[in-house]
């Protein structure tokens, strides 16, 4: 067919490559125009440069919403449905089409077309980022240049047919709409349908906002669409209570609040949320704030108190047996692991004791019988063995008290020198939390003893096992500084002052300077 130019749009041209059915629809404010476009560039090969069909899914417009492509909409009024054409724009007609294509494009690859983007027009966006990302694109925004469309109109959908986003109602239509969401929540509510309420309270609260937002702030209007959130926002609030969706209720309570001081509801909400996660310190301030508010609501107040000392309670309890029942346990593995360690260490020392004996003996007959012949005495060795079937050594009057100190010593490290360092630092730890429970249990003594029993494997560890001027023996002294502490605070308990003094003496040498106080 003839190419014809489209009424009162100069620098646009049509060509109809298929005829469309009946007549040329009405368009309405707020039709649904649905399409497929391809779009080239005029050149002798007619590059492609978009193809809806190639997305599985036609494009959209709405009539008398502002699409960026303004020039789209008269196209597509002037086709039936059914309608193939070929349309030529100049290029005062398609400088916005590299935005225009971007977004269809993301929104083709399931993002969001307006992720990353800064709060201005379209066009203040490409020369803030200076690129689309699309290098065919950016080559049309650099050079303005005419561009073919051929739109095939595939549907024009009745304005009143379909659910229509806020976007697309004008002032009075959300207003107007606002008192139905409320009523079709409150008739969710009562079949206890309580996620669905939810989502037609939210849909009031954003369609409220909307409008408010483009009031100026403390005017009446302003302050009115305020006033009517409140309501919506609190029964949305209580879905979410009974969906137990507590931070939710938290964050929503807390932002109503910030802007209404005096919402009573508001801060019965959110206590009934912080109860419901374990806040007690939160709970009872915003009940507080409910029976100073309205006084008529101090019994309530009072039973719901109540309520949360006595679940209050009961969390401590059992978080008590629990924590006990996980020391024990651990304090049990780590027994049986020492228990074989040790039993390892005794096989290993009964052996060389043995052969040790055994060489003993043979020389001790040797040296006796020599020197019975040459004196007529001898020197020899006595070996006892007590009930428990350990061989103890009674030496001669030629062994030095040193020496048996010696002895006695290396017995008593035996317990520690059969483990390695990690097993130490487990135990300390170990240890060091079973202290600070039996320190809330006031059961000072046995505490001093596990802080005592800690400190030796500290002391071991940093006499032994590392250097003195290291970063390990700094940390190592780290962990020193909170058992002693403890240690100080339970003899203090005990009244064993003396033994405070010693202790922080030598503390304060390592740690000048520190205030310290003792952790529990």
């Amino acid at each position: 067919m003839e190419e014809t130019y489209l009424l009162n749009y100069p620098g646009v041209k049509k060509k109809i490559l298929a005829g469309g059915k009946g007549p040329l629809p009405h368009f309405p404010p707020g039709t649904k125009l649905v399409f497929h476009f391809q779009t080239l560039l005029d050149n002798f090969e007619r590059t492609v440069i978009d193809d809806s069909r190639l997305a599985d899914r036609p494009a959209e417009i709405f009539v008398g919403r502002m699409f960026k492509m303004e020039i789209w909409e008269p196209m597509l009024m002037s086709m039936r449905v059914g309608e193939v054409a070929e349309f030529w724009c100049d290029a005062i007609h398609t400088g916005l089409y590299p935005i225009v294509s971007k977004g269809m494009r993301l929104i083709a690859q399931g993002k969001d077309p307006l992720e990353g983007q800064k709060h201005m027009c379209g066009m203040g966006n490409l020369f803030h980022y200076h690129s689309t990302g699309f290098p065919e694109l950016d080559e049309i925004m650099r050079n303005p240049q005419p561009l073919i469309f051929i739109m095939e109109l595939l549907q024009v959908g009745d304005p009143m047919s379909y659910h229509r986003e806020s976007w697309m109602m004008e002032k009075d239509e959300k207003l107007q709409m606002v008192p139905v969401l409320h009523m079709q929540g409150n008739v969710l509510v009562k079949q206890k349908q309580f996620r669905e309420a939810a989502s037609k309270y939210k849909e009031a609260v954003l369609l409220l906002k909307t409008v408010q937002s483009r009031e100026m702030p403390g005017d009446v209007d302003y302050i009115n669409l305020g006033r009517m959130i409140v309501p919506l926002e609190l029964n949305y609030c209580q879905c979410m209570l009974e969906l137990e969706e507590y931070y939710e209720v938290i964050e929503h309570t807390t932002e109503l609040l910030e802007k209404h001081k005096d919402c009573v509801k508001g801060y019965y909400k959110r206590a009934k949320a912080h109860a419901a996660v374990w806040n007690e310190k939160e709970a009872r301030r915003d009940f507080n704030m409910v029976a100073e508010l309205d006084i008529t609501l101090a019994a309530l107040v009072r039973r719901e108190l109540k309520a949360l000392s006595e679940r209050m309670k009961v969390k401590y309890s059992e978080e008590k047996e629990q924590y006990w029942n996980m020391l024990e346990n651990m304090e049990g593995n780590s027994k049986e692991e020492e228990e074989e360690i040790h039993d390892e260490e005794k096989k290993k020392r009964d052996k060389e004791r043995e052969k040790k004996q055994s060489n003993d003996d043979l020389e001790s007959s040797t040296t006796a019988t020599k020197a019975g012949e040459k004196n007529g005495s001898a020197e020899i060795k006595c070996v006892e063995k007590e009930e428990s079937g350990e061989e103890k050594v009674t030496p001669s009057e030629g062994f030095k008290e040193e020496e048996n100190s010696s002895v006695v010593k290396l017995y008593a490290c035996d317990k520690i020198e059969g483990k390695d360092w990690q097993q130490m630092l487990r135990l300390v730890m170990l240890l060091q939390n079973k202290g600070n429970f039996l320190i809330k249990e006031q059961r000072f003594q046995e505490a001093s003893a596990k802080f005592k029993e800690a400190l030796e494997y500290v002391d071991f560890l940093q006499n032994k096992q590392v250097d003195q001027h290291g970063e390990d023996w700094e940390s190592l002294e780290k962990v020193r500084l909170p058992l002693s502490l403890n240690l100080s605070q339970c003899m203090l308990e005990l009244k064993q002052y003396q033994a405070v003094v010693e202790l922080n003496g030598r503390l304060l040498k390592s740690h000048k300077g520190r205030i310290c106080w003792c952790e529990k």
